[in-house]
């Protein structure tokens, strides 16, 4: 019975390698993915989902090592989901999101944050019209989100207006 288990979910040091592996790779590349910026996590455009499923590839056989099996495949699985739940319920998640970006301030952009976010001119105006705003000058406020959306406030905000819903500023 103990050679049939260790035979299913294979040598225990062979597992401990692989649950060390899957978790220093899933931290490299969140630091990456932070270091990369918050448009990386709006909406994907093809060349965005390209790298995303090479880089999967990539660092698969960094993350299991010679651990071909189908245990060793669901235990890394596992172990990503679990790095996933307990990161965003942590104290460090607000460090791995970072803080939303103000883009536009009363009409006027601010150069140093677009450029600092990788937001040009025309993504930026992108969004204002898909929130029904055809002018920087109509704009109180615009900010980068966290998850890479942009949000925009009218200068008319106050008025009583019907909201629409907007999936995404980043139709690229």
């Amino acid at each position: 019975m103990a050679e049939h288990v260790r035979e299913v979910l294979g040598d225990p040091t062979t597992v401990l390698f692989t649950l060390l592996r899957v978790a220093v790779v899933y931290l490299v590349l969140l630091g990456y993915l932070r270091l990369s910026g918050k448009r990386v996590l709006g909406q994907m455009t093809p060349l965005d989902l390209l790298t995303l499923l090479l880089l999967s590839n990539v660092v698969q056989n960094a993350m299991i090592g010679p651990d071909n099996s189908l245990a060793g495949g669901l235990l890394g699985a596992g172990l990503l989901l679990a790095l996933d739940g307990l990161l965003s319920q942590s104290p460090l998640r607000r460090s791995f999101l970072g803080h939303p970006t103000l883009l536009v301030h009363d009409g006027k952009p601010i150069p140093e944050n677009l450029l600092r976010e990788g937001v040009d001119l025309e993504e930026l105006m992108a969004a204002l019209r898909e929130h029904g705003v055809g002018r920087l000058e109509d704009v109180l406020s615009a900010v980068l989100e966290v998850d890479g959306t942009i949000s925009v406030v009218p200068r008319d905000h106050l008025l009583p207006k019907r909201l629409r819903k907007v999936r995404s500023s980043r139709n690229r």
